[in-house]
């Protein structure tokens, strides 16, 4: 989670591919004109050790964007498979 929100900060698009569920991973992304990211508070976690292989995060993001601060809060999916961990999707809260 931590690595996604970064990439979003540095508008790492590739890494946010890589790092996307192939089911659920969009062709293309940009990221041009979003906010700018700000903070990353982690709020829950729901499994995601060492010995899951699906995991949850519930996070809220603080962005600026025209100069308005904004809060995002989601909680997001995750699944690991052969090691790695994808995100899968999320819903916004």
């Amino acid at each position: 989670m931590r690595s996604r929100f970064d990439a979003f900060r540095r508008g790492d698009v590739a890494w946010l591919l890589r790092t996307w569920h192939p089911a659920t991973r969009p062709t293309d992304l940009d990221l041009s004109d979003g906010p700018r990211w700000r903070g990353l508070q982690i709020l829950d976690t729901v499994a995601g050790g060492p010995d899951d292989d699906t995991g949850v995060v519930e996070f809220r993001a603080s962005y600026l964007a025209d100069g308005e601060l904004g809060i995002l809060q989601e909680r997001s999916r995750f699944v690991r498979e052969e090691g790695r961990w994808y995100y899968v999707d999320g819903d916004i809260r």
